[in-house]
């Protein structure tokens, strides 16, 4: 594999590592850092790409610069025809006008530089068109781009001088006498200046008596700028003939060099590669500061999901308490199931024996299926209001996590429907849990009484009963009891205890009540997974991949690798 093809591979893969690396979240630099990876995506895909695949096409020279400057008005005079149409009005919104050599037509397809940019042969006013002008005048391994104004204020305008920039091996940045030291235009020479861009630099519109003032200061400008290598043209100010175009000789200067780089394959060459290493050289160190970036939006992303994890987590802790150490048994579930067993005379039966109990117990439930559908309406009121007041704490707590915050506070902004409470179904999925749970309970009871033959007459008139006091016994501990209810609530819990014992005995009753117990944790845990899922749905449509910073670096360091590589003495051309 030669050495182009290598560091073309890695350089598919940066723009793959940079494309799969998002930063949603509103944190520090991550502004800054959007716009960069996708100027940097832009470049990858509309020059250093399609240039490596195509080192010996025509230099790419892109006219750009300041508003005003006369920058069409240069490239139809260098051009020595109009092929342009300067903006008589601003801003102007045009398409991009490229001028090549009819031989050189091939390179500057579809599928080759700027290969987003729809080609036509005509002017529009669309920014995502490139006007495409062959013509004899323009010499065989030259083209000209003519690109809008770099400080338009016009958007559009100014995200497309910017590309087109970018896809240039050559600028030749026109700026005026009256405009040289306005700021927008140094920042684009500042940035050719960081990635070893070649720049031509044109002083245009010049009146003879401003031409050695001017273009000292400039000079000294660009020479403090790190561009004092950059040749500097002046073209004096005159008044364009009826065709637009300034008189030849005004040109000239800029025509011949650029004729002689066309003529001079070498000198091209080393204008291509200055250009070419230098953007890969520059997305290569920005794509570490990308990935740090990267890794702090996946620090944040993880921050968030334990934030929202950690309100449900203690919502289902406190649920699980509730449900096992006897708050249950308060209020309307104690009252309805000690009506239903008769807690008082039971109470007095316990230290009989087990035959003795059996028979009062079978008086004591036989019929009675209102008492029993009481405490079965007190079980799932109580349950459903425990569940919807967990679920409202835990999505209050979980976005007031998210909103101490500011890129929590732009999710939770973001949103269709408020986080902080619970979701608009939860109430009926809540009333369908404990449904569903009652009914699993009485079908253990139903499937374990099946084989107790003693006990068929019992089970024919209380298996509703023996559920009820399932649930009670599920519900039995009393940590949560204080004074009387100690007594009262605990006394009911051990009264189902004995009730079921004298039917399956208590091994059976431990069995069945540790099963009813896992069946409602679980049928909870799945019906507050759902609740915890808003949140967590938010944080994985934002598509943070915790494997992008590393994958960042790698392709960094590989193209890193190739063009040490390449710079040493040592180096091979293939494996």
């Amino acid at each position: 594999m030669s050495d182009s093809t290598k560091m073309l591979t890695a350089l598919v893969r940066l723009r793959g590592a940079l494309q799969g690396a998002v930063l949603p979240l509103d944190l520090p630099q991550a502004e800054e850092e959007r716009a960069n990876r996708l100027a940097m995506i832009d470049q990858l895909e509309d020059y250093v790409i399609p240039r490596l695949t195509a080192i010996d096409g025509p230099l790419l020279t892109v006219v750009g610069g300041s508003t005003g400057a006369g920058k069409s008005t240069l490239v139809n005079s260098l051009v020595g025809h109009r092929v342009t149409e300067p903006g008589l009005l601003r801003p102007t919104t045009r398409s991009p006008v490229l001028v090549h050599n009819p031989a050189d037509a091939e390179w500057f397809g579809q599928d080759r530089i700027l290969p987003d940019l729809v080609r036509t042969d005509r002017s529009t006013g669309d920014t995502s068109t490139l006007q495409l002008v062959a013509t004899d005048k323009v010499p065989a391994g030259l083209a000209i781009l003519d690109a809008p104004d770099v400080d338009s204020v016009e958007e559009a305008n100014r995200i497309l001088a910017a590309q087109l920039l970018a896809a240039g091996d050559l600028w030749l940045f026109v700026t005026s006498a009256a405009r040289y030291a306005d700021q927008v235009p140094w920042d684009y020479l500042k940035k050719a200046a960081e990635r070893s861009t070649s720049v031509a630099v044109v002083l245009d519109r010049t009146a003879d008596e401003a031409v050695e003032t001017v273009a000292t200061h400039l000079a000294r400008m660009l020479a403090a700028r790190g561009l004092k290598d950059s040749p500097l043209f002046i073209v004096r100010e005159g008044q364009p003939d009826e065709d637009g175009l300034l008189p030849a000789s005004y040109v000239a200067d800029i025509r011949g060099w650029l004729d002689a780089l066309a003529d001079d394959a070498d000198a091209r060459g080393a204008v291509v590669k200055q250009t070419l290493e230098g953007a890969i050289r520059v997305l290569s160190a920005k794509t570490f500061q990308i990935a740090a970036v990267v890794e702090e939006q996946g620090r944040a992303v993880r921050q968030l999901r334990d934030d929202s994890d950690r309100a449900y987590e203690r919502a289902l802790t406190a649920i699980h308490t509730a449900t096992a150490d006897g708050t249950l048994l308060r209020g309307e579930v104690l009252a309805r199931w000690q009506e239903f067993v008769g807690t008082g005379e039971l109470l007095k039966s316990l230290e009989t024996k087990v035959g003795a109990l059996r028979d009062r117990l079978v008086n004591a439930v036989k019929g009675k299926p209102a008492q029993v559908e009481r405490v079965t309406h007190a079980v799932e009121s109580g349950l459903e209001k425990l569940l919807l007041e967990h679920a409202e704490n835990a999505a209050e707590q979980a976005a007031g996590y998210w909103a101490s915050t500011a890129a929590g506070r732009k999710l939770l902004e973001s949103q269709e429907r408020d986080l902080d409470r619970a979701s608009r179904d939860f109430r009926r999925a809540a009333e369908r849990l404990v449904r569903d749970w009652q009914d699993g309970v009485l079908e253990m009871v139903r499937t374990e009484g099946q084989d107790k033959r003693s006990s068929a007459r019992f089970l024919a008139y209380g298996v509703n009963g023996l559920a009820v006091a399932l649930m009670v016994v599920t519900f039995s501990a009393t940590a949560g009891l204080t004074g009387a209810e100690v007594g009262i609530a605990g006394g009911s819990a051990v009264l189902g205890q004995k009730l079921l014992e004298a039917v399956f005995g208590d091994q059976a009753v431990r069995r069945l009540a540790e099963r009813a117990r896992e069946d409602l944790d679980r049928r909870v845990e799945e019906l507050f997974a759902a609740e915890r899922a808003r949140f967590t749905h938010v944080l994985d449509d934002l598509g943070v991949d915790p494997r992008s910073p590393e994958l960042l670096r790698a392709a960094a360091r590989r193209v890193d690798d190739l063009r040490f590589a390449a710079q040493s003495p040592l180096s091979s051309g293939s494996e």
